[in-house]
């Protein structure tokens, strides 16, 4: 596997920004992880969550009715993702590391395992963001083209109006075969796992298996085989959708830098904070449902420079940062609406699908 390395011997840039935000949170006597706001965002998520599975249990609704609430369902648990899981598997929903363990299981609970998406999401899309060949969010596909360093199919000519179905599909994916791919190759794309204890197999297999339960067993003997199918497919699509686009509208934009690597090592001349910032983008910052529901991943500039800080925080910080950025004369992508940067990823995702030219080699005479 290529080995990919930044050149952070002048980290200027970090070093400051880092040095004003630790001042903000000094300064306001505020922790980094969440607050009494996170917490109610749980408390309504949850068992929000659990409120509209077990109505639909009851089977007292009209089919159209039913189909309506499951795709309300898988809107919900895609919240859930963004808002618990993600700050708990981070380490940024609380200081107290078993509270940590226990709510990123929450992901399990959706059907995935928080292990695997530790390696994944945390290790390598954290390190090598929007890098061709490394981060397997832009893994290279015969369905999506998603940056010009990735081989071009006939499909892709037409991969920006069946892309809502892949998104739709993609959680299913996800739960049923990727999961597994990567648990059994002990790699997640090129990287290979780091080992996993007893407990995270153990763990692995039992949440697939009550996934199973209740998810299709239950359902299935509660309102019968037709209608399980249905809601579970509008569950999905939605639930699949929901997480697909908001990644992707943080990366996949026209406004967003990419980097490949090949066989061969290659050191990123970019300090790994500018990386950052050149490979992410933010949308929507002041639609306060949006950032409530999306657990302010439109603040993504600000998630993957400080992780580790809870996303109730980063429409605060996104303040120092933009002024740093602007200090340091580097870019800060910020789209002012949700609409704004979805036309963006399917702009760039449309000019992905073309044919790119052949290269000419110019023959020495």
């Amino acid at each position: 596997m290529p080995k990919v390395t930044f050149n952070n011997r002048n980290a200027f840039f970090f070093q400051s920004l880092k040095a004003a935000v630790e001042t903000y949170f000094r300064e306001n006597r505020l922790k980094k992880t969440g607050n009494l706001r996170l917490y109610m965002k749980t408390a309504v998520l949850i068992p929000g969550a659990l409120a509209i599975y077990i109505i639909l249990l009851t089977g007292i609704l009209p089919a159209v009715a039913a189909i309506l609430l499951s795709a309300l369902l898988g809107f919900v648990l895609a919240c859930i993702g963004f808002n618990v899981m993600h700050d708990a598997c981070h380490g940024s929903y609380s200081r107290k590391a078993w509270v940590n363990e226990t709510l990123g299981l929450t992901l399990n609970a959706l059907g995935s395992n928080a292990f695997l998406w530790k390696q994944k999401h945390n290790v390598i899309h954290h390190t090598y963001t929007n890098v061709d060949g490394l981060d397997d969010d832009i893994a290279k596909s015969p369905l999506i083209r998603q940056c010009s360093t990735q081989p071009w199919k006939p499909a892709h000519r037409v991969q920006h109006l069946y892309l809502p179905l892949v998104y739709g599909i993609s959680s299913l994916a996800w739960v049923f075969l990727t999961d597994f791919m990567k648990y059994l190759s002990r790699k997640v794309h090129k990287t290979p796992l780091q080992p996993m204890r007893l407990n995270d197999h153990i763990v692995f297999w039992a949440s697939k298996a009550l996934y199973l339960v209740f998810y299709i067993l239950v359902p299935i003997l509660c309102v019968g085989w037709q209608g399980w199918l249905l809601g579970f497919l509008a569950m999905h699509l939605v639930l699949g959708f929901t997480l697909a686009i908001v990644f992707q509208l943080a990366h996949v934009v026209e406004e967003t830098e990419f980097e490949s690597v090949a066989q061969e090592d290659k050191v990123i001349e970019n300090e790994w904070a500018i990386h950052q910032v050149k490979t992410t983008a933010n949308f929507s910052p002041r639609n306060k449902v949006i950032s409530w529901l999306a657990g302010g991943l439109n603040y993504q500039i600000e998630h993957h420079l400080f992780p580790r800080i809870s996303h109730i925080h980063y429409p605060a910080i996104s303040k120092i940062v933009a002024a740093k950025c602007a200090e340091f004369g580097l870019p800060y992508h910020s789209m002012p609406t949700m609409i704004a940067a979805v036309r963006s990823h399917f702009r760039l995702m449309k000019a992905m699908g073309v044919k790119p030219a052949p290269a000419v080699v110019l023959a020495k005479r």
